[in-house]
């Protein structure tokens, strides 16, 4: 497994590495989020059923575009997200017609979530889009918070690491969902 910097891994991800990298409160792992083949490897790796969706993290709103129908949000729903964002606060919101049914599950949304982590922002903008994005664990397991120990659970399953300080929050972030305001994980 390959130790990378954050502009470093961006044609890794472009041809389907899945790798783990820093977030806010604990490391993630993630893969292009139009690679089908890259997205299946990652689950495979954390065995997490498909059914449950994944999180799509980005460096600016205008990234998820391609991913989120965002006409399906009135003003004040936007205002909302926009006032949350970037931080430690995700969204679900209704799936573009264009995302792949892999990442939202069986759902009819998306979860999506603008990060102020700035390794984070960095992968995205080598990359032009969002991540996906899962805690770097297997399901059930409690999400990983220490590089020796992706190194060591990771040990050739994923393609990299990306070399990062944690965020300070303590928490997984909050989860909200966009059209009824309603928050489905209080990260607090």
């Amino acid at each position: 497994m390959q130790q990378l910097q954050p502009f470093e891994v961006g044609n890794l991800i472009e041809n389907g590495g899945v790798i783990a990298y820093p977030t806010e409160a604990v490391y993630g792992l993630g893969c292009d989020p139009d690679n089908k083949q890259a997205i299946e490897k990652l689950l495979q790796v954390k065995q997490r059923c498909w059914k449950k969706g994944l999180i799509l993290v980005a460096a600016e709103i205008d990234q998820l575009q391609a991913y989120v129908d965002f006409s399906q949000l009135t003003a004040e729903q936007l205002v909302l997200v926009k006032q949350k964002w970037p931080g430690p606060f995700t969204f679900i919101m209704p799936v573009g017609e264009t995302t792949l049914p892999i990442l939202k599950g069986e759902f009819d949304s998306i979860a999506v979530r603008v990060s102020a982590h700035p390794v984070v922002n960095r992968i995205c903008q080598a990359i032009g889009k969002p991540l996906v994005s899962t805690s770097a664990n297997l399901a059930g397991e409690q999400p990983i918070l220490t590089l020796p120990k992706v190194l060591t659970d990771f040990k050739d399953k994923i393609d990299a690491v990306v070399l990062g300080d944690l965020g300070q929050q303590l928490q997984p972030s909050t989860i909200i969902d966009a059209r009824s305001g309603k928050i489905l994980r209080n990260g607090n």
